[in-house]
């Protein structure tokens, strides 16, 4: 493929247009700051032209008119905004959250509803074949080859059981189905179990371990089940449950097996849960959501979870999810808790607040000084101090965005 057609150059393409993006309120503040010079000089030589028109001597109606010019000063409007950003993604980076887009803060302040993947999100991206022992060696040796070819955590802990080092070469990966390839002349494949042709044999490994996620292997006539396990994120029924008392609904869409995804779903006291979803079902509910009217936070972690991410209100990623996901999520969090989903909305919600609180000081304050100005009772080295102060009560309210009440938690 030419450069311009590779997933490298995908991924710089999203990371460009997500640095690019500007919030809505910086926008309006942006706009409001335009019209600033224009409306201002013109508000100043109407002043200094009406004190002449009154009576009063040049001199006089000139350094009015220069009160004007100092007092409505847009640097409590042009400061508003970005200085309450530059708080809160600095507070959000502390708890563990990177930004991957302008307006995150805002759109993550609006979510009423969270939409959760299981594999790799609510739980940890380390997983374990537990019935290693019971798959034949070659077996176990070419599925973890042809599972390094595959970006789904759970191919990922096969090559990692099998210590495979190098991916079979023409291996395919089907987006939500798994990966195939041919050696010497037979078709081996690695995924779902109805993708390697292998459902039959998930009644007996489910009854076995119902929370126990299933990847099969099927080469010709030979049809193989890996048992992978992983663990819940170990604050993750603690965060569902902060995230429901800020009255969000929870829900759960995976693409593992009913009894696996039901677990998961009893453990963190979620009620609602979809299984054995494909990327299109996931994206499917999202834009069904959205069409309610909700504000959708898609977090998930795999290549199949891109096109939801992109299709939710505002995404956000765990930093061992797959690159593409990354680069389509708004926001990226770290470490092996899930406490810094919870703190990124806090500090969200926090941050808006501020902002709105921001702007409308700026406005107070101009239809407040503004007057005085123009009557004459304001000089010039008093228009200059209120002009200061009122950027130094902006900056100090966007300080209060560094700290936020919850159950938020250090990430590391």
């Amino acid at each position: 493929a030419a450069a311009e057609g590779t997933l490298l150059a995908e991924i710089t393409r999203l990371l460009d247009n997500a640095l690019q993006a500007r919030s809505r309120y910086m926008r309006l503040a942006d706009r409001a700051s335009r019209l600033y010079a224009p409306v201002v000089h013109a508000t100043a030589a109407l002043t200094v032209l009406g004190w002449v028109l009154a009576g009063a001597g040049w001199h006089d109606a000139i350094v009015t008119g220069i009160a004007v010019l100092i007092i409505t000063c847009p640097c409590a409007l042009g400061l508003a905004i970005p200085t309450v950003q530059t708080v809160a993604s600095g507070a959000m980076f502390k708890s563990g959250v990177l930004l991957n887009a302008g307006d995150a803060i805002e759109r993550l302040a609006e979510a009423d509803h969270v939409v959760f993947d299981k594999t790799g999100t609510l739980t940890l991206p380390e997983l374990e074949v537990v019935n290693a022992a019971d798959i034949p060696a070659d077996i176990f040796s070419v599925a973890g080859q042809l599972a390094l070819s595959s970006h789904h955590p759970v191919a990922s802990a096969v090559a990692q059981a099998a210590k495979a080092r190098s991916p079979l070469m023409g291996a395919v990966e089907e987006p939500g189905q798994g990966v195939r390839a041919v050696v010497d002349g037979v078709e081996i494949r690695l995924g779902r179990p109805s993708f390697c042709g292998a459902a039959a044999l998930v009644a007996q490994t489910g009854s076995v371990d119902p929370e126990a996620s299933v990847v099969a292997f099927s080469r010709g006539d030979q049809k193989f089940l890996f048992s992978v396990r992983q663990g819940i994120r170990p604050d993750a029924a603690k965060i569902v449950a902060g995230l429901q008392r800020r009255g969000l609904k929870v829900e759960i869409l995976s693409g593992d097996r009913e009894a696996a995804v039901a677990a998961a779903a009893k453990v963190l006291g979620i009620s609602e849960w979809r299984a054995g979803v494909t990327p299109a079902d996931k994206i499917a509910r999202v834009e069904e959501l959205k069409r309610s009217g909700v504000k959708v936070m898609m977090v998930g972690d795999g290549m199949n979870d891109a096109p939801s991410l992109a299709a939710a209100h505002v995404s956000m990623s765990p930093i061992s999810a797959a690159h593409l996901s990354q680069a389509t999520a708004d926001l990226v969090f770290l470490g092996r808790p899930l406490a810094p989903v919870l703190a990124a909305i806090d500090y969200a919600r926090k941050a808006l607040h501020l902002m709105r609180q921001n702007l409308w000081l700026a406005v107070g304050y101009n239809v407040l000084a503004v007057p005085l100005a123009i009557s004459g009772v304001v000089t010039p080295l008093i228009a200059a101090a209120a002009m200061s102060g009122s950027s130094i009560i902006v900056m100090l309210n966007a300080l209060r965005a560094r700290k936020v009440a919850g159950e938020a938690s250090s990430w590391k």
